[in-house]
This record gives structure tokens, C-alpha cells and sequence, in this order.
């Protein structure tokens, strides 16, 4: 019997990787009307390159790039670049479609709700938050809750431990097969792949459940919550 459903954030509930490319293409243009006198594609390349290192939620990747450029910060460039890069982050920070919808319908369900990220804390609320949503969930756990990133199992032991579930009660929702499925697998989560926010080219998840549409997760809780949908799928 499923009571709880927890959701991975980026590329399951919104599409962050559509939306940073937005963001960081405004940017980009804003820095070089700004005066920054390098190609698009060659700062591309080099925040590319920072991500790489830093980490894609990595906060001062203009501060970095500039002074590599100029041994200092220029500040006119600086703020052009982030200014650019927060309006196109608000107009580009969508849910996928159906979020509201499933999660409304969960709760009409009494199933409790929860996120695992592996966003920092300010980031992950502050997504939440622009999207409406953090009124909804019962409990969040970011990587600044846990200090581990997924697979690793305290994630995903502490969202069911503040949800006050067992694992097999449980179904985990997320887009990234290797840490979502596998973390969530192994602490006795049921798995549901959420192909559509793929980045990957998945072939084989291993998931319980893969989907399409998040709205297939209705689907998945009334099966396994019937009397023919005890057993495993």
C-alpha cells in the first residue's frame, strides 16, 4: 500500500535544464553589450567549462569568468550578466505540464508528499517557492539536509524518516536513473522513472514504472494501492 510519494525537483517538477540554458543564454548577450569582448560561443565554452568543475548550481560562475578575463571584477559586466540571467530564470522557471494537477490529486489521495534534491537548500526553496509549491509538500530534503548526494542512502532515509513512512509504503518519482532509482532502490523505494525530464538518453532504467507524463503517477499509486497491484509490477 503506497502512502507516500517523494519527487526529485530539477527535471522532474520543473525543467531546469531548459531553464538554465535560458538564463545563461541572457546573460551571455547582456555581458557582451555590457563590453565583455569574447565570442558567445567562447563564453559559453568557459561557463561550461566552470559548471564542469564547480558544479552546475555553482553561484559565482560570472564573478569567475570575469576575472579570469580581466584579473578582477568589472561590475558593469558583472551586473548586466546576472540581472539578464534572473529575468530569463523567472519567465523560464515552469512546471512540467500536469505538476498541479498530480500533486492536487495526490493530496485528494491523502498521500503524503515529499522532495529529495541535490540543490542546496536556498536553491531548492527558492524554486519551490517561485513555482507555488511549497505549500504542498510535507517534508524537503536537499543536499544541505542530508550532506550526501544521490544514490547515497541518507537522502532518501531521511525524507521517508520525516514523512513517517516505510520504503516499501513509499514511491520515489525522478529523472536521473543512476542516482533517483538506484538510491531509492536500494533503501526499499518503489521506483518510478520519469523519462520525460530524461538528459541522458536512458536505454534501461530499471525502474519499478517509467512515465511519460506525470500524471501516469496517479496511475501507478491507484494500481499498486488496488488489490491486483499489491504484488510488484
Amino acid at each position: 500500500m503506497i502512502s507516500a510519494v517523494v519527487f526529485d525537483l530539477d527535471n522532474t517538477l520543473v525543467d531546469f535544464m531548459a531553464m538554465k540554458k535560458q538564463a545563461i543564454d541572457a546573460a551571455i548577450h547582456a555581458m557582451r553589450d555590457a563590453g565583455l569582448r569574447l565570442s558567445v560561443d567562447e563564453i559559453q565554452k568557459r561557463i561550461d567549462r566552470i559548471y564542469k568543475e564547480k558544479g552546475i548550481e555553482f553561484q559565482n560562475v560570472f564573478d569567475e569568468l570575469l576575472f579570469e578575463e580581466f584579473s578582477k571584477i568589472d561590475y558593469k559586466i558583472l551586473s548586466a550578466g546576472v540581472i539578464a540571467y534572473r529575468r530569463a530564470r523567472e519567465a523560464a522557471l515552469v512546471p512540467y505540464p500536469h505538476v498541479y494537477l498530480t500533486l492536487i490529486e495526490l493530496t485528494k489521495m491523502h498521500m503524503k508528499l515529499g522532495v529529495v534534491s541535490d540543490a542546496p537548500a536556498r536553491e531548492a526553496w527558492l524554486r519551490l517557492c517561485y513555482l507555488n509549491l511549497h505549500h504542498i509538500f510535507d517534508a524537503v530534503v536537499t543536499f544541505d539536509d542530508s550532506g550526501k548526494r544521490k544514490p547515497h542512502p541518507t537522502p532518501f532515509k531521511k525524507i521517508l524518516e520525516k514523512l513517517q513512512v516505510n520504503p516499501h509504503e513509499s514511491l520515489m518519482v525522478g529523472d536521473w536513473a543512476e542516482r533517483d532509482v538506484v538510491g531509492a532502490a536500494q533503501v526499499g523505494m518503489k521506483t518510478v522513472f520519469a523519462r520525460y525530464g530524461d538528459t541522458f538518453g536512458t536505454q534501461i532504467s530499471n525502474a519499478d514504472y517509467e512515465i511519460n507524463d506525470i500524471v501516469e503517477v496517479l496511475q501507478i499509486v491507484r494500481k499498486e494501492n488496488s488489490s491486483q497491484g499489491r504484488s510488484k509490477s
